[in-house]
């Protein structure tokens, strides 16, 4: 894709402000769909998306606008980076607005409560198969801040179409930005989706004081959970050693900029979820995710204790420590069944 293309970014969170920058810096002409012209207005101004990524200058080959016809007028690249609860209504209506041969890239993590549909299924329905295999997604270990600071980062870039993938990566990456192909979607979006489920555990270990000890087994024992659903949804086992997997997942569980794990922090340290949700400008998306992937399990008969135990806590109002002795005190088996 040659520099100074039209490229859209729908959605204007830390993450999607990040995702623009990256691909401002390559040369790329970016617009991207914020929700109110308020907002729209103010970053055109400042040259600053200063409710999500504070601090960070954006260069002037960015464009905010509320208009999502707009933003993705034509462009052949278009980046979807909307909370996965919030894409389907922000996207009605979108197959008109798109090119026929766009690439479709879901930057989105998580599992929708009502549907228990991935982004991409939500992306290809909002297009009604308009541009096909095409819809790419995006995941790994990625935190917006330190992407915004251009600091190296890699991830993966999945589609059952592999050229829309390749296109898309030759797009985005850039030399602090490294993404790799793979054309497991469904195995790089649960792996997206779940991990956050398991750093609201890998936090509430840490508000309740636990150690290193306690952390390595949930990340272990979570990531064995995620292979488990992955698995019976058609992905495939290599996936989850990857960069949406593993990687993911220990950025997740351990990295103090991780959303999920502060939402599970304070949960260990007494907080209720209610003060703590409303106390936060940006999406923790493993909320929302524990619910849909309960859901999920139940649904498709995978046995996911460590979720269970997060859903009860987030959802039932059980005692953390509670939660954490049923987790201890369940039967003994095998590591590997």
């Amino acid at each position: 894709m040659k520099e100074n293309s039209n490229v859209s970014v729908v959605g204007a969170g830390a993450w999607g402000t990040a995702l623009a920058l990256t691909l401002a810096t390559n040369g790329h002409n970016v617009k991207m769909w914020v929700y109110g012209s308020d907002e729209a207005d103010g970053i055109n101004a400042a040259g600053e998306n200063r409710l999500f990524l504070p601090g960070v200058r954006l260069p002037k080959n960015i464009w905010a606008t509320p208009d999502l016809a707009e933003s993705v007028k034509n462009c052949k690249l278009i980046i979807v980076a909307i909370p996965t609860q919030f894409m389907r209504k922000s996207l009605n209506g979108f197959k008109h607005m798109v090119m026929d041969d766009a690439v479709v890239v879901s930057a989105s993590k998580g599992v929708e409560n009502e549907s228990l549909e991935t982004p991409v299924d939500i992306i290809r329905e909002s297009l009604h198969a308009k541009t096909g295999s095409s819809v790419c997604c995006l995941s790994g270990p990625t935190f917006a801040k330190e992407l915004a600071k251009k600091l190296p980062t890699a991830a993966t870039i999945a589609s059952k179409d592999v050229e829309a993938a390749k296109f898309a990566q030759a797009a985005m990456s850039s030399p602090f930005f490294r993404l790799y192909v793979h054309h497991d979607v469904i195995g790089v979006e649960i792996g997206g989706a779940v991990k956050n489920v398991i750093a609201i555990a890998a936090g509430i270990a840490d508000g309740l004081g636990f150690g290193h000890n306690t952390r390595a087994a949930l990340i272990t024992r979570g990531l064995m959970e995620i292979k488990r659903l992955g698995l019976a949804m058609g992905a495939e086992a290599e996936t989850f050693s990857g960069l949406s997997g593993m990687g993911d997942l220990v950025l997740t569980c351990t990295g103090d900029l991780s959303r999920n794990r502060t939402v599970g922090l304070r949960l260990g340290k007494g907080e209720s979820l209610e003060s703590i949700l409303g106390s936060m400008t940006a999406v923790a998306e493993g909320v929302a995710t524990t619910l849909s992937t309960y859901r999920l399990s139940e649904k498709i008969g995978v046995d996911m204790p460590i979720v269970a135990e997060v859903y009860r806590v987030l959802y039932e109002g059980k005692n953390v420590k509670q939660a954490v002795a049923d987790l201890l005190g369940r039967e003994l088996k095998s590591e590997f069944y």
